[in-house]
């Protein structure tokens, strides 16, 4: 007997099942899709602890007779497709006919349906059909799963808490509810409703369930088209942005799908009107010839490959940047203007501030301090004074560290931080240094974003202190975090951070630490339950980075020499005054060696 054999059916289903099933939001994904395939105008969803013991899908579609509700569960057998060219002309979400035998191998699912001439029941368990009658019941069809994963203990043992597999479930439904605004979706969790629209086919209100009133209220109507692309949608303005881009939705023809391409051309679209490392939220329905779009590519139909994606890309960037740059309420980040003294003129290189100006040779007088008169010297005499200081460098070096150590007396700062002395600024983005060993080039944002960095650790690490709040934080939340609530606190006790529920849908924060009372404190919470949605590690440090880096004020702007002295000042003091907290540079040295082959000397 030859070693290579041929796997029974069912161990096969079970292994085909890993690719479309891999955990309770999946099977509610493809439930879902053939709902809407259906043609359905009302769907409801309800589960017990995550799905994992039971998952319900209920519908008014067209149902199915008896015949096509058996044959439904066998491998590949679908009503979508029927011939190979169907595959480049696909209009429905499903195709494949894998997603009832894929779940029917791992789970006992019951099928109740009726397309308005005979009802019909069929359960099969973990692969094995165990009855198939008649069953009276309304048009339509419901799909329930029970006991997901309990025979295939490798899979089961991955899945995460009830609490964590229904947030997955609550946001998939979300995306179909923004997707098909026309469908009233009803989600039941636990026996309690979670989340609702009305299917009145206004995605406006869907925007609303799903983003909350305050994203609705900044919502931008968009509409364009070219060639080969109509896109319609809603981007919200710049005011509201977040960490990640899990807001950012784009669904092409009704499909929703992960396209980090796209979602980096809307970024981009929104340009200089959002900080570096946000993401802005949108929900951008694309329509296009279904020969241009590939959907068979993964089973689980996450993916896709667009024909002319860069035509796509471009089209997207282009009037995004219209959108936002055309609308008078919305207006870009930017930091305040700092009020100078009259009489003051910063030093600084922009070539704006080239222009000549007249110089003024005469002898100015004053009065020094027991009250005689003195004469300042002409320019000529100053520059015979700066040769002669130039001429001797080791005494000028000897001037600027005793200028230096009398200024700052930390004894370990010449040890970590060469001696820079600040000469003057460029394009208000740098400040240039003299340095030991030649010219230093500091970014302000990079410099800014590590003194904020290591700020905020000290006091997270530090004693707390609480800030209340006349007016409590209230932020939009669907039903699944806002059950999940103490998990949160408990991931940020370290923060002294506590969310509270307040409804189905929304948690309020009635103090904050002293740490974030100078942030925009919405925005960092909202990033806190991002990064604890997605999993993301929950240490101190990346909780501090991140919120240095997300909501750190730009520095870019012109400055007074003690400004500049201050902030170099503020950056020797840090343990790693070289780097930001997300491995970028925060100065350049070139070096004196460097900058004399520049000048071939």
């Amino acid at each position: 007997m030859g070693k290579i054999q041929q796997l029974d059916s069912r161990t096969a289903n079970m292994i085909a099942a890993g690719e479309v099933v891999e955990r309770p939001m999946g099977v509610v994904k493809e439930l879902v899709e053939n709902a809407i395939d259906a043609g359905s105008t009302r769907i409801r969803i309800s589960i017990e602890e995550g799905g994992l013991k039971k998952i319900s899908v209920q519908d008014n579609g067209c149902g199915m007779s008896s015949e096509d509700a058996q044959m439904s569960f066998k491998r590949h057998a679908t009503s979508k497709i029927h011939k190979e060219n169907d595959l480049w002309n696909i209009h429905t979400l499903g195709f494949r006919g894998e997603a009832l035998p894929s779940i029917a191998a791992v789970a006992k699912t019951t099928l109740v349906t009726s397309d308005g001439n005979e009802g019909t029941k069929i359960v099969i368990a973990y692969g094995e059909t165990v009855s198939a009658s008649a069953y009276p019941c309304s048009r339509g069809t419901e799909i329930s799963v029970e006991g997901l994963f309990y025979q295939t203990p490798a899979r089961l043992k991955h899945m995460r808490s009830a609490s964590y597999e229904a947030s997955l479930i609550q946001d998939v439904i979300s995306k179909f509810a923004l997707s098909h605004p026309e469908i009233a979706f009803r989600f039941v969790n636990e026996d309690r409703d979670a989340f609702r629209t009305s299917g009145q086919n206004n995605l406006l209100e869907a925007v609303f369930n799903v983003f909350g009133q305050g994203a609705a209220e900044k919502a931008v109507e968009v509409s364009f088209h070219d060639f080969d692309y109509e896109v319609k949608g809603y981007l919200i303005k710049p005011e509201i942005t977040r960490a990640s881009n899990s807001m950012m939705h784009i669904f092409l023809n009704g499909r929703m799908v992960k396209t980090y391409k796209l979602y980096r051309a809307v970024r981009d679209g929104y340009g200089d009107c959002i900080p570096n490392g946000r993401y802005p939220l949108c929900v951008l329905s694309v329509t296009m010839d279904s020969h241009l779009l590939d959907v068979n590519v993964h089973p689980s139909k996450w993916e896709v490959r667009i024909s002319k994606e860069i035509q796509l890309e471009n089209l997207l960037r282009t009037e995004v940047h219209d959108a936002m740059h055309t609308e008078e309420a919305v207006t870009a980040e930017s930091t305040p203007s700092v009020s100078k003294p009259e009489y003051y003129e910063p030093i600084a290189f922009d070539t704006d501030d080239l222009a000549p100006k007249e110089r003024k040779t005469e002898v100015k007088e004053e009065v020094n301090e027991e009250g005689a008169e003195t004469k300042r010297p002409s320019l000529q005499n100053y520059s015979a004074i700066m040769q002669e200081a130039q001429e001797d460098n080791e005494l000028l070096k000897k001037l600027q560290v005793q200028e230096k150590e009398s200024a700052y007396t930390e004894e370990e700062e010449a040890d970590q931080f060469p001696v820079l002395q600040a000469i003057g600024q460029y394009r208000e983005k740098y400040i240039l240094c003299s340095a030991e060993k030649g010219l230093a080039l500091i970014d302000l944002n990079a410099a800014g974003m590590r003194i904020s960095y290591e700020t905020i650790l000290k006091e997270m690490n530090g004693a707390a202190v609480m800030h209340e709040l006349l007016v409590p934080i209230t932020l939009h939340a669907d039903d699944a975090t806002v059950r999940r609530a103490d998990e949160i606190n408990a991931a940020c006790s370290d923060m002294h951070i506590t969310f509270e529920p307040f409804g189905h849908d929304t948690l309020i924060v009635h103090s904050v630490p002293s740490w974030l009372k100078d942030l925009d404190a919405e925005s960092c919470l909202n990033d806190l339950l991002d990064a604890f949605l997605q999993e993301k590690t929950f240490s101190g440090r990346e909780k501090a980075a991140s919120l240095a880096a997300s909501h750190h004020r730009s520095m870019y702007r012109k400055m007074t020499a003690d400004e500049m002295k201050d902030l170099v000042h503020s950056l020797s003091l840090c343990e790693n005054p070289y780097y930001t907290p997300q491995g970028k540079a925060v100065m350049v040295i070139l070096d004196d060696s460097e900058l004399e082959r520049k000048f071939a000397r």
